[in-house]
């Protein structure tokens, strides 16, 4: 949420970085806001004169009563005044009703750095990390690839529709392998701790890092108990959700940060807005796991850790053997919650194409006023902290990579040393049929 005494302050600004994401329809009702804000001094104007003159009678009140005079007209006043001043409240209360709501829609402003753009193709290349590898046969895709692995799409779209992936045999212990790996490298080497999140979460939990209300169409949601008069609550479509919430209306010591939080979960997406893209194999499904990295950071620190995280998800794919190459989303391509990410995309030889496997953002202050986290800065007073997430990385485009990129002639697979100690040391992976 963005800082509403920033949007007091300085509304013209504020309304210039938002154009610069290029949104076809503003993301702030000018006027709305402009007319409530006026509205809103206005009444706490207004409300400190009649505390004013109520206090005022309230003197009169008691002299004349000390003196044995009669004081109706004054008590009569005040009880008017009381009445206003309810009326008054209520208004008020409605008022910064309507402005949270507004700016719960409202996206995080871009940083300076971010390259202005409407899309994709105003994203900037940073840097690459290895070769292309070439084939002297045709390539396969993972589909192919993995189908005699035990990569069953069919049997997932019997049990759950279309979109849905059941592994069994060699594939379902790469994948097992691969989110091992993850997570001994995050946490052995980077520094992360380990954690277990509910998949299940509450509404506010959702408000929390951004996903609600706005992005509600491409959550998947129960009824808690199935009882439809219940709040709703919400599979997590990344660990992000859970893990940044984990600190959600605390005081944290400033000794304590960086907090540096990782968990595998499954992740839940409807894919609202999606039709016909990606409906082959297991680069857009509807559940999908994830090795997830999230930093609470120091405000004057968050654009350091931005650049560690990348590096620690780069690390993975460098350890796993696989191209890659490093981007930064320009502002029309951004996240809702996030000022600067940088997209690792993982080259895969069927598509010859690079492919998206791992963002990463930071979030600035934007989280933590929704979820009122806040630390004692060094003058001592009360700042909110930045929240930092990456994926690190998805697990199921990690699997896609690794198949294609170690395809041999054979319909083998080549196992990328690092990941060996994981899959019985076998150097090679081959299906039985």
């Amino acid at each position: 949420m963005l800082d509403i005494s920033l949007m007091r302050r300085d509304l013209d600004a504020v309304v210039a970085r938002l154009e610069a994401r290029k949104s076809p329809q503003p993301y702030l009702d000018v006027a709305r806001f402009s007319a409530l804000e006026a509205e809103r001094k206005g009444l706490q104007v207004r409300t400190e004169e009649l505390q004013a003159r109520r206090n005022a009678l309230s003197k009169q009140i008691g002299g004349k009563k000390g003196k044995g005079e009669d004081a109706s007209a004054e008590m009569a006043e005040v009880q008017g005044i009381g009445e206003q001043q309810k009326a008054g409240a209520e208004r008020l209360d409605a008022i910064q009703a309507e402005l949270q709501a507004m700016l719960m829609h409202v996206p995080n402003l871009p940083h300076e750095s971010v390259p202005l753009g409407a899309d994709e193709s105003a994203n900037l290349e940073v840097r690459r990390w290895g070769t292309p590898g070439t084939y002297a046969f045709a390539v396969k895709d993972h589909v192919d690839l993995g189908a005699p692995l035990g990569l069953d799409f069919d049997t997932g779209a019997k049990l759950a529709g279309s979109r849905f992936a059941f592994l069994k045999g060699p594939a379902a212990r790469l994948h097992r392998a691969l989110a091992q790996f993850m997570l001994d490298t995050q946490t052995l080497e980077h520094g992360y701790t380990e954690c277990y999140t509910p998949y299940i979460v509450n509404r506010e939990v959702l408000e929390g890092t951004g996903q609600l209300p706005k992005f509600k169409e491409d959550m998947f949601w129960v009824s808690r108990g199935g009882d439809e008069t219940q709040p709703e609550q919400y599979l997590i479509s990344t660990s992000e959700i859970s893990l940044t919430n984990s600190v959600r209306e605390q005081i944290l010591k400033p000794e304590e940060l960086p907090i540096k939080l990782t968990a595998h979960s499954p992740c839940f997406r409807s894919e609202a807005g999606s039709a016909g893209r990606d409906t082959r194999g297991l680069i857009r499904q509807h559940q999908f796991d994830k090795v997830e990295m999230v930093q609470i950071a120091h405000p004057d620190k968050s654009y350091e850790v931005l650049e560690e995280m990348t590096a620690h998800a780069e690390a993975i794919l460098q350890k796993l053997e696989l191209p890659y190459r490093v981007v930064l989303l320009c502002t029309g391509d951004m996240g809702f919650g996030s000022t600067k990410t940088y997209d690792l995309e993982v080259w895969l030889p069927a598509q010859n194409t690079y492919r998206e496997i791992s963002s990463c953002s930071n979030c600035e202050a934007f989280q933590a006023r929704r979820m009122q986290t806040r630390f004692k800065n060094a003058q001592g007073k009360m700042e909110f902290v930045h929240t930092l997430n990456g994926s690190g990385l998805a697990v199921g485009r990690a699997l896609v990579a690794v198949l294609e990129n170690g395809q041999q002639a054979d319909g083998s697979i080549r196992i990328p040393a690092a990941l060996r100690p994981y899959i019985g040391g076998a150097e090679f992976l081959k299906g039985t049929a």
